[in-house]
């Protein structure tokens, strides 16, 4: 996913603001909670989103898929898209959902309502 398309979808989730931080990454929170980070700089390219703990055991160990660098190392369940194969565009996208609505899910009611996300 190249950096305008990624941009581009997260945009389209409610609530969902951007900043660039960390070197350059592309950050996209909900609430001012991360729920995806992309960054297409080496050594930690790649798509970065929030997981729950089933999805994170299926992907961990698939080719181009890794835990988050940091993330996971913390216990977080956070995986990395890195190369290739890694996950279609169409499944990727549905991975960056699932991670909004999850971050979303973990805002408090009134921050969740203020925002538009009942």
């Amino acid at each position: 996913m190249t950096p305008a398309a990624f941009n581009a979808f997260c945009r389209t989730l409610a609530a969902a603001t951007y900043v660039s931080q960390w070197g350059g990454s592309h950050v996209w929170k909900v609430g001012g909670k991360v729920f995806a980070i992309g960054s297409w700089d080496e050594p930690l390219a790649g798509v970065t989103f929030k997981v729950t703990p089933i999805s994170f055991e299926i992907l961990r160990d698939q080719p181009g898929l890794r835990p988050a660098p940091y993330l996971a190392s913390r216990g977080l369940k956070w995986i990395q898209h890195y190369a290739k194969p890694g996950l279609p565009a169409r499944d990727l996208k549905q991975y960056l959902r699932l991670s909004h609505r999850l971050v979303a899910q973990g805002l408090s009611r009134k921050a969740r309502a203020e925002l538009g996300l009942t």
